[in-house]
């Protein structure tokens, strides 16, 4: 197992979990759903065959080839940003021959014909995600994340994720990076008096040091079995959330990508 340390931040990201028709919702992170449907797309995979498993990478030895089952996701939020709506139309204004399909295939009345939908984002969030799995897998999601062959969202085609977006390839306790080493992105400085940064994580298993018995704080309906577009299908995951105090010198200061750059590089902080 090894794993690899990714950046999620723009101007706007969705990670919807129960929204659909009128209404899409996002989560306050990113959804479990979202990273792998992210994978998939760097590695040029129709949504058809999004969730197929990877034969080629299979390990000498082993019964199975591995898949995104495999994967296990900590997310760090840096920022939690801003929820923003947006309001849609969609139908209005067409001739009676063009208007909006009901059910039953008819066309919808003129002065039905408008649909009326919203879209929640959040703007100006930043996450840093530790991606752990098997070693073949997560370095083959690595190198296709930087040579993407389709386009790379953050939820929805109309987010786009920001550079640097995978800071360290190769890590074999990313966890521990999250804590103790990778930049955190904060709007807020902090205080002369600050010793440590109150700082809330997501883990889909029970955290380090906490009795495995330990209830899950919710549960995401992000757990993908088919990323089609008529027949999406997800299953609940529990999830667990921490408040973990980082020590004040991950803060990225007042130029982020000057931190960053100089992490991803390797060099001394």
């Amino acid at each position: 197992m090894t794993g690899l340390i990714l950046r999620l931040a723009g101007l706007l990201q969705s990670s919807g979990e129960r929204g659909v028709f009128h209404y899409r919702d996002t989560c306050a992170f990113p959804t479990r759903s979202s990273l792998i449907g992210m994978f998939a797309a760097a590695q040029g995979r129709p949504r058809e065959h999004a969730l197929d498993p990877y034969p080629h990478l299979q390990a000498p030895g082993d019964t199975t080839a591995p898949s995104h089952r495999d994967l296990t996701f900590t997310i760090r939020i840096d920022q939690p940003g801003t929820l923003y709506r947006d309001f849609h139309t969609v139908g209005g204004g067409y001739p009676n021959d063009q208007g909006l399909l009901t059910g039953n295939g008819t066309r919808r009345k003129p002065s039905t014909s408008t649909l009326v939908s919203h879209r929640d984002y959040l703007t100006g969030a930043v996450f840093t995600i530790a991606v752990e799995g098997p070693a073949p897998l997560i370095t083959h999601i690595a190198e296709t994340l930087q040579r993407p062959r389709f386009g790379l969202f953050l939820g929805r085609r109309v987010c786009l994720p920001d550079e640097p977006l995978v800071l360290n390839t190769g890590s074999p306790d990313p966890v521990t990076e999250l804590l103790t080493r990778t930049p955190l992105t904060r709007n807020r400085r902090p205080r002369p008096t600050d010793t440590h940064l109150p700082t809330t994580f997501i883990w889909e298993h029970p955290p380090p040091g906490a009795d495995p018995a330990t209830p899950p704080d919710r549960e995401s309906n992000s757990e993908p079995t088919n990323l089609t577009r008529t027949t999406r299908r997800h299953l609940p995951r529990p999830l667990w959330m921490t408040t973990e105090h980082l020590p004040t010198h991950l803060h990225a200061g007042p130029r982020p990508i000057d931190a960053l750059t100089t992490y991803v590089h390797g060099e001394p902080a």
